[in-house]
């Protein structure tokens, strides 16, 4: 019999061949995850004169990254209906409809039929929605004040027959933009908790969620969409805000009969007629910021959700088309007609959802419970969109949340300005409340509009619009950030959601649908296919609340 210093003898060098593969299959593991990830992490990103490495990016930074990638994914298999979504690198994916998907939708602008898959950068993403839980979405004096040139070019682009491409004579376009135009923003981020937004889908009626949409804190309607006993029990009785296309505008005072409350905002333009009807009735009207100057009248669905997401913490959507087996554009009150495209809506309002920018609800999804559980949480959302900041801006922000500001005003505390209106309103509109956004006290306000107030150092912030920029960029100056009240004009730095290609085109020189103004910028396009407009923002960091 062996002595027992000759078995452990024996028994180490059995252990030792065991460790030393252990090790060696280690190492080659890490070469593989290396070389996966070694496109991202070596890979240099020209955004203007800087050149950012995804090896800037710490490694806790790589792996929030990683997991709000991996969670976005399972939140696309659970809630997607049939969706599922393919990791590409570090920040893109792949929504992909199953085989056997019905594409009907035919495209008549690039003869094609509707595509079955749809890639998104996640990273572009979540910094595009989440800026606009902290900017304001009504045009007001204080933009054409401290915009460069604002009342002379600006100002011209959103009044309707004018006469003239600018507005020399300043005194005739506040006549126009007067009776819609308030001093500061009325309505200001985190005003409500919960807000619905409803579409106008058909599928509304496969459904009961009247009082389910009544129950918010505010609700917002698109367009000419009735609201009355007949459909109630579809689509609520609650009404707060509408957002109206100039079409729909020329209608206000039948859209907005039976509520002397609900608030009109128009996408678009102003113009006589428009004033004249404003003039006349007792609600609140005002004019859109950060609208498409180039397709004004397309996407109101999607700048509904921008405007509630610039007044409110939770935004469940409802009578938005996307559920499968969808064949024609309907609406809940009119005959069906020719619309968006089906499968896209599907799986870019899909991805929001899994953003946490939206909650979904449809006849489908009616039926079993929602908790959104499944749904990445806010902290895991903040620490992907710092983890993005990084990565798109590089390491050298000085200026924080007002980095990607390029003008910058003064606005003085005590000086409220005027409200909307004129003096030639009728005495309906004198007498009315349509003025009590504007000089409801601050105090009055929710507590958490307050505290975010407090947190933006007091500023308005504002988008530029899409397909427009300002005539020169100041920069922001350090001895601003002192906590004076002020506004910044900020843009989206890193890129555009791009829309109306049919392919992904990563310089804009290559799209001369582009004015030549951003032909230096990088373009990122993350969403391909039919929607006609440009989308573009600037991105800030997020108040760290809690959602769901």
């Amino acid at each position: 019999m062996r002595s027992r210093s000759q078995f452990q003898s024996h028994k180490k060098s059995t252990l030792l061949p065991l460790v030393c593969a252990a090790a060696f299959f280690s190492l080659l593991l890490f070469g593989i995850q290396s070389s996966f990830f070694s496109g991202r992490i070596n890979r240099k990103i020209d955004l203007g004169k800087e050149k950012v490495q995804v090896s800037d990016l710490s490694p806790q930074e790589l792996r929030n990254l990683a997991e709000f990638q991996t969670s976005v994914q399972q939140c696309v298999a659970n809630r997607g209906l049939g969706l599922t979504a393919h990791l590409v690198d570090l920040c893109k994916l792949t929504l992909k409809f199953p085989e056997g998907t019905n594409s009907t939708w035919y495209n008549e602008q690039f003869k094609v039929f509707e595509p079955l898959e749809y890639h998104y950068d996640i990273c572009d993403a979540i910094l595009l929605w989440e800026q606009y839980r902290n900017m304001t979405t009504v045009l007001t004096r204080e933009y054409l004040d401290a915009r460069p040139d604002g009342w002379l070019d600006y100002a011209a682009k959103r009044i309707a027959q004018l006469g003239a491409d600018k507005c020399y004579n300043r005194t005739l376009c506040e006549e126009h933009l007067n009776v819609l135009l308030p001093a500061k923003p009325p309505f200001h981020p985190r005003q409500f908790r919960t807000c619905a937004v409803v579409g106008n889908s058909g599928d509304l009626l496969k459904t009961e969620f009247g009082k389910e949409i009544d129950s918010h804190d505010a609700v917002i309607r698109d367009n000419e969409a009735p609201v009355n006993e007949k459909y109630a029990k579809y689509v609520g009785l609650k009404r707060d805000f509408r957002l109206v296309v100039r079409g729909a505008a020329r209608n206000m005072i039948k859209i907005l009969k039976g509520s002397d409350d609900e608030v009109l905002i128009i996408k678009s333009v102003t113009h006589k007629d428009f004033n004249d009807m404003i003039k006349s009735i007792p609600n609140p009207v005002y004019l859109f910021q950060g609208i498409v100057l180039r397709r004004g009248a397309k996407g109101t669905g999607m700048k509904s959700i921008e405007l509630a997401l610039s007044m409110c913490d939770i935004v469940d959507i409802y009578g938005f088309t996307v559920d499968p087996g969808y064949t024609e554009w309907t609406r809940y009150f009119s005959t069906p007609r020719k619309g968006h495209n089906p499968l896209q809506g599907r799986a870019y309002y899909q991805l929001l959802e899994c953003l946490g920018v939206i909650r979904i609800h449809s006849p489908m999804r009616a039926k079993r419970k929602q908790d959104w559980s499944d749904v990445p949480s806010r902290e895991m959302i903040n620490r992907a969109h710092a983890a993005a900041l990084h990565f798109k801006r590089g390491p050298d922000g000085q200026l924080g949340q007002f980095g990607s500001c390029k003008v910058w005003g003064n606005v003085e505390p005590d000086n409220s300005g005027p409200i909307s209106g004129s003096s030639d309103m009728s005495d309906v509109r004198k007498h009315s409340n349509y003025s009590k956004w504007e000089t409801m006290p601050f105090k009055s306000i929710r507590k958490e509009a307050q505290d975010h107030f407090k947190q933006m150092e007091g500023v308005s912030m504002y988008k530029i619009d899409v397909g427009e920029t300002i005539p020169y960029h100041q920069q922001i100056s350090n001895e601003m950030m002192s906590g004076r009240l002020g506004i910044a004009i900020c843009h989206f730095e890193f890129g555009e959601m791009l829309y109306g290609t049919s392919e992904c085109c990563p310089v804009c020189e290559a799209l001369p649908m582009l004015p030549t103004w951003k032909k230096p910028w990088k373009t990122f396009c993350s969403m391909v296919a039919n929607y006609d407009y440009l989308l573009q923002g600037f991105s800030l960091p997020l108040s760290g609340f809690s959602v769901f």
